[in-house]
């Protein structure tokens, strides 16, 4: 899912919205505007009614905003590189460069978003029960049930939705196989997928459903479709895939002694890594995450070095440039920490993250395995 437009960045994470929210944003201010809100709050002028329903429309959108930002800044915490969150007619989607590395980082990962509506849908509704004048009570009652709603709808076992990947982590994690995880989570997302679209027909044709039951069965059609996805993205990949093509040749190093005031002068602004391979006189002795630099007040940055930050050598995963795509996997997911130097002697030559690996599988063709 592409952006329309972009509206800026939070915490660093690029945030854009697609056209088709503009078309949802009006049809949810009509819908709130006219029916739900007069029914709900009666009494009220129609001035009154418009401003609660622009106001729930953004509140809606924010919601959404805030629980793809939750999956974002926990991806980012287990080392998935985020290429930015996308609103569009659907909700929203947080855009992950790279693979999950472990099932505990997909679990994290996929259950931070709930986390979120959870906090969002109780703040709610604390403040609907508080006495609030109508129309803010009115306007808090109603993202307390829609994120509460939200939240149900997303837990349920299925992917591509947070509970399908939720049960595809824990089926992960209990048979070490994560194409057989993928195939029983996606397929319990068809079912899903393929209930909602007969429910939604037999709402339009039989019950007088309307809107509703086109809606739907159009998201149903959408969980059909990325169900699929999901399932196709884990088939087997090609294995004559080596590192050295897949590798980030020849990465920014660092050197342990420096500061990360100075690395932040003298490295950052030139040059974008996910980690940065720590050399001392030619040999390689660790990794420093790029991430190390948000545990740390800036103020400190000017005496903290990067030795005290580095990941030590013997805890990285290593591989050669001659190592084919499945020791590249299996390294990825097994190390404590979600990249690989690639050495040669030695001698830093690359650096491979799991986004190297799915957009040089995509490259070739073939679906990525993880």
């Amino acid at each position: 899912m592409k952006n329309s437009y972009t509206l800026g960045r939070i915490a660093g994470i690029e945030i854009g919205i697609n056209w088709s929210v503009l078309a949802l944003l009006a049809l949810l201010m009509w819908t709130l505007a006219t029916s739900i809100f007069p029914e709900t709050n009666p009494g009220l002028g129609d001035n009154a009614y418009f401003a609660m329903a622009v106001i729930a429309s953004l509140g809606f959108f924010a919601s959404i905003l805030l629980h793809e930002l939750g999956h974002a800044l926990q991806a980012r915490r287990d080392g998935v590189p985020i290429d930015g969150i996308t609103l569009w007619l659907f909700g929203g989607v947080a855009r992950f460069k790279g693979m999950f590395p472990s099932a505990g980082a997909e679990f994290r990962i996929a259950v931070a978003g709930p986390l979120v509506s959870l906090v969002l849908s109780g703040a709610f509704i604390g403040g609907a029960v508080l006495g609030l004048p109508a129309p803010v009570d009115g306007v808090c009652a109603w993202l307390g049930f829609i994120n509460l709603a939200l939240l149900i709808f997303n837990l349920i076992p299925a992917l591509p939705l947070d509970g399908g990947r939720i049960l595809r982590a824990a089926l992960w994690h209990w048979r070490g196989d994560l194409r057989s995880a993928t195939n029983i989570a996606a397929g319990a997302g068809r079912v899903l997928a393929i209930a909602m679209i007969a429910l939604g027909l037999v709402m339009t044709i039989g019950f007088d459903g309307g809107i509703s039951g086109i809606w739907l069965a159009v998201i149903g059609w959408f969980v059909l479709q990325a169900a699929g996805a999901e399932a196709r993205y884990v088939a087997a990949p090609p294995r004559s895939l080596r590192v050295g093509q897949m590798m980030v040749a020849d990465p920014v190093t660092l050197s342990p002694a420096q500061t990360l005031g100075e690395v932040s002068d003298e490295v950052l602004w030139r040059s974008r890594q996910i980690a940065y391979p720590v050399v001392r006189e030619g040999a390689t002795v660790g990794l420093l995450p790029a991430a190390a630099f948000e545990v740390v007040p800036r103020a400190r940055w000017t005496e903290t070095r990067v030795a005290e930050l580095m990941e030590p050598l013997e805890s990285v995963p290593s591989l050669t440039p001659d190592d084919e795509l499945p020791a590249a996997v299996a390294a990825l997911q097994s190390g404590g920490v979600q990249w690989a130097l690639v050495l040669d002697g030695g001698r830093i030559v690359g650096l491979l993250t799991a986004g190297d690996v799915v957009r040089a599988v995509n490259t070739a063709g073939d679906p990525a395995s993880a």
